[in-house]
C-alpha cells in the first residue's frame, strides 16, 4: 500500500530533500562542490562534487561513515538550524577555502576537515562542540565558534587557540544574535580577511536582553529552556565589532546605529551596513582593519523602513559598489551610484558578482522571480523565456540556476560554465499529485491569487466550500507561479475544497508602495485584501465556491490572520485554524515588529489595534488554536493567552498543543496528522 499524501509531505520534508544545493564554485569554473540527500525520502544531507567538463558526480562525504545516524547537535547549532529553517541533517551547511580544495563542516558538534582532490575527511580535536567553521581563504586556517568563544585552528599543525572569549555570561564571539538571524538574514558573525590574517568578529551581549523560560509541559523533570528574547519595546543584545588578528591583536570597530545588518571583506576591504533601531536610517561604512576607524560610504533613509536585501554590499572587480535602492515605487539595482535597472522592475537580491558582472533576481510580476545580469551597461534577462520562479548564483564566472514552472511540482538545477550546461539530478520524491492552479489577479487592486479546485471537479457541477490558505504578511508570498507552492493546497482541494491563495498588501514583488500599506496597521490592509481577494475569486468561479461556507487557516502570521478573520469577519469567515499564531505583538520580536508598528511604549494604540486579545469577545465561529510549546520564535504564550481571553469571554474554542514541537513542524507523524486533523475540523466546521 502506498504511503498517503499527508505522510509522504512529511516525510520529504514539503517534497524539498534531494534537490541539489549550497554550491561551491573553484576558481576557474571546471568543478563544483553541492549538497543532497541520497533520496527525496532520505534527511541526510551528503556533500558532492560535480565536474562540469565530464558532468561526472562524485561523492565527497557521507556522515554515515563519520559517525552515528542519530545527531547530538549542541544547542546553538539548533538555533542556527531553528532560523535558518533548516529541517534536514547530516552536512547542512559547509565552507571552503578560495581554490575549492579544502573543505571544513560540523557534524554534531565534531569539527571535520576535507582533502577535496584525495576525498579523504579527517576529524579535528577541539576544545568542545563547534558552530560554524569557516576555512581561512588561504586553506591553511579555521575559525569556529565553541563555548561562545571564537577559535583559530592551524590545520597543518593542529596548533588550536581562541583569539576572543566570553567575559561574562550571555556574551558569544563570532555568532550572529537572534535578530539578526532571525529577522535580518545574517546567520554568520565572523568573516575572514583575503589574506587569512585576521577575522571581522561580531560580539554580542544577552546580558541586557529578558530572558524567557520555554517549558516541556509533558515532561515536567526537565528544566525549562532559558532563551534571551528581545520582545517589541525592550532591550537588544548588544552587537560590537572587532578584527582579530590570529596573531593575538585586537582592534574594536565601532558604529552608532542598534543593528549590524551585513559585513564583506573582500580585496577592497571590509564594508559592514548598520540600521538604526526604528529602521529608517541605514548606513555602509567601510572599515580600516588597521584602526578600526570607518567612513561612511552612504546613507540611505525612509519615512516608513528601510529595507534589508540580501547580497549586498558587493563590489565589482574595480571596487565599483553594487547596491540596491528605493527609486520612486521600484527597488533599483546600483551600480557605482547609480541606477541601471529601469523603473518597472522590482530588484529582489543580488546572486552574486564577477569581474565586471551582476547576477540578480527581479520581477515584473509578482508572482514571478527571474534571473539577470548587468555587465558595462547591459541588462539581460536570463530566464524571461521561462515563467516561474528562479533563483541562482554566479561565482567564478559561473551561473548555478534553479527554477521552478507552474506546470511542474519539480526544481531543475542547471550549471552553466562556458560551453558547458549541465544539469544537476534532483533526487526528489514524485509528489504523485498533480497540482490544477489558476493563477489569476482579483478585486479591486488585483491582488495575485491561487485558485485550486479538486482534481476530479467538473467545472460549475456543485458549490464547494471555500479554504483560505495565506500567509498573507511581510516578507513570503504564497501565490507564486512554482508547482510545488500548491501541492499542499492542492491535496486539501482534493478533500473538497476550493483552495483559494491570495498575497495581499504588504507581501513583496508588488513595489514598495504595497508592502508599505501595513505600516501603523498589520490588521486592516491584510483582511481586507482576504476578504476581496474571496470574493473576486467567486466573481471569477460563481458556480464552484460557495461563500455561505469558508475557512480560513494559515500558520505564523497566516495563523494570525486565519483568527483575525473569524473574530472581526465572521459574516465573511465560518471557521479557523491558527497555527502559531501572533495574538499580541507585544510579544513578538523588536526588529519584526517596531518595523511596522514603532515602539509599543510610545504607540499603545498601534498595538492594540493589530492584536487579538481585546476581539476575543467577538468569537462566534469555530476556532482551532496549534502551537508548538517548544516554539521559541512565536512563544505559545501567544496561543495561552489569546485562549484565556476566550475563556473569560466565554466563547467555546480548541487548543491544540504540540509538546516538543518548535515553530517547525519536521517529525512525520506530527505533520501528517496536524493535516488529517485540521481537515476533521474543517469539515464538521462548515457542515455545521
Amino acid at each position: 500500500m502506498s504511503e498517503s499524501f499527508p505522510r509522504m509531505y512529511a516525510r520529504t520534508r514539503r517534497f524539498t530533500l534531494g534537490v541539489p544545493r549550497g554550491f561551491t564554485v573553484a576558481p576557474h569554473g571546471e568543478r563544483a562542490t553541492f549538497l543532497r540527500s541520497r533520496s527525496g525520502t532520505d534527511a541526510v544531507t551528503l556533500l558532492w562534487e560535480l565536474d562540469l567538463g565530464s558532468g561526472e558526480e562524485r561523492l565527497l562525504v557521507d556522515p554515515a561513515e563519520l559517525g552515528p545516524a542519530d545527531e547530538d547537535l549542541p544547542p546553538e547549532e539548533r538555533a542556527r538550524r531553528e532560523r535558518a529553517r533548516e529541517s534536514a541533517g547530516g552536512v547542512v551547511a559547509y565552507d571552503a577555502d578560495a581554490a575549492l580544495t579544502t573543505i571544513v563542516f560540523a557534524l554534531s558538534g565534531a569539527l571535520y576537515v576535507l582533502d577535496v582532490a584525495a576525498a579523504r575527511t579527517r576529524a579535528l580535536t577541539t576544545p568542545g562542540p563547534v558552530i560554524d567553521p569557516r576555512v581561512s581563504p588561504d586553506g591553511t586556517r579555521v575559525a569556529y565558534v565553541s563555548g561562545g568563544a571564537l577559535r583559530v585552528q592551524e590545520l597543518a599543525t593542529g596548533e588550536d587557540r581562541a583569539l576572543a572569549e566570553p567575559e561574562a555570561g550571555g556574551v558569544t564571539y563570532g555568532l550572529a544574535e537572534f535578530i539578526a538571524a532571525e529577522e535580518l538574514e545574517r546567520l554568520r558573525g565572523h568573516w575572514w580577511s583575503p589574506d587569512g590574517t585576521a577575522l571581522l568578529v561580531e560580539r554580542a551581549d544577552e546580558s541586557p536582553v529578558n530572558r524567557w523560560h520555554i517549558a516541556d509541559p509533558a515532561n515536567p523533570d526537565r528544566t525549562p529552556a532559558t532563551v534571551a528574547y528581545p520582545a517589541a519595546g525592550t532591550p537588544n543584545a548588544v552587537v560590537e565589532l572587532f578584527v582579530l588578528g590570529v596573531d593575538g591583536s585586537r582592534v574594536p570597530v565601532p558604529f552608532d546605529e542598534e543593528y549590524l545588518v551585513s559585513a564583506v571583506w573582500d580585496r577592497h576591504g571590509p564594508l559592514i551596513v548598520t540600521l538604526s533601531r526604528d529602521q529608517r536610517t541605514m548606513r555602509l561604512l567601510a572599515v580600516d582593519p588597521a584602526t578600526g576607524a570607518t567612513t561612511e560610504v552612504r546613507t540611505d533613509t525612509d519615512p516608513a523602513w528601510v529595507d534589508v536585501v540580501p547580497g549586498v554590499p558587493a563590489r565589482l572587480s574595480g571596487g565599483e559598489l553594487v547596491w540596491t535602492a528605493v527609486d520612486g515605487d521600484a527597488r533599483r539595482l546600483l551600480v557605482d551610484g547609480g541606477a541601471v535597472t529601469p523603473p518597472e522592475l522590482q530588484v529582489r537580491e543580488v546572486l552574486g558578482v564577477h569581474d565586471g558582472t551582476v547576477l540578480f533576481r527581479a520581477s515584473t510580476d509578482p508572482a514571478e522571480a527571474h534571473l539577470w545580469t548587468w555587465s558595462s551597461g547591459t541588462l539581460t534577462p536570463l530566464t524571461a523565456d521561462t515563467p516561474g520562479v528562479h533563483h541562482g548564483r554566479l561565482s567564478n564566472g559561473v551561473l548555478v540556476q534553479l527554477g521552478q514552472t507552474l506546470d511542474s511540482p519539480t526544481t531543475t538545477v542547471r550549471v552553466v560554465s562556458g560551453e558547458h550546461r549541465r544539469t544537476v539530478r534532483s533526487l526528489t520524491e514524485p509528489p504523485r499529485l498533480e497540482p490544477r492552479v489558476s493563477l489569476v489577479r482579483t478585486g479591486s487592486r488585483e491582488l495575485t491569487t491561487a485558485v485550486l479546485l479538486p482534481s476530479g471537479h467538473v467545472p460549475g457541477s456543485a458549490r464547494l466550500p471555500v479554504l483560505m490558505d495565506p500567509y498573507g504578511g511581510p516578507h513570503a508570498q504564497r501565490a507564486v507561479a512554482a508547482g510545488r507552492a500548491y501541492l499542499e493546497p492542492q491535496w486539501l482541494a482534493d478533500q473538497g475544497f476550493a483552495v483559494v491563495v491570495a498575497d495581499g498588501r504588504g507581501t513583496p514583488g508588488r513595489g514598495p508602495a504595497f508592502e508599505r500599506e501595513v505600516l501603523d496597521d498589520l490588521a486592516t490592509p491584510a483582511l481586507e485584501d482576504q476578504v476581496d481577494a474571496l470574493h473576486g475569486a467567486a466573481r471569477l468561479h460563481p458556480d464552484d465556491l460557495d461563500l455561505t461556507r469558508v475557512a480560513i487557516r494559515g500558520w505564523s502570521f497566516g495563523g494570525y490572520l486565519a483568527a483575525l478573520a473569524v473574530l472581526r469577519r465572521p459574516d465573511v469567515f465560518h471557521a479557523a485554524i491558527a497555527g502559531a499564531p501572533v495574538t499580541d505583538w507585544r510579544l513578538y520580536d523588536t526588529a519584526y515588529t517596531e518595523r511596522y508598528l514603532g515602539d509599543p511604549g510610545a504607540r499603545p494604540d498601534v498595538y492594540e489595534r493589530s492584536s487579538l486579545l481585546a476581539d476575543a469577545e467577538k468569537l462566534e465561529r469555530p476556532l482551532l488554536l496549534i502551537h508548538g510549546l517548544a516554539d521559541d520564535n512565536v512563544v505559545a504564550a501567544h496561543t495561552l493567552r489569546l485562549s484565556s481571553a476566550l475563556l473569560a469571554a466565554g466563547r467555546p474554542h480548541t487548543v491544540l498543543p504540540l509538546s516538543g514541537v518548535t515553530h517547525m513542524t519536521p517529525q512525520e507523524v506530527v505533520a501528517e496528522n496536524l493535516l488529517l486533523l485540521q481537515v476533521d475540523f474543517l469539515k464538521k466546521a462548515l457542515r455545521a
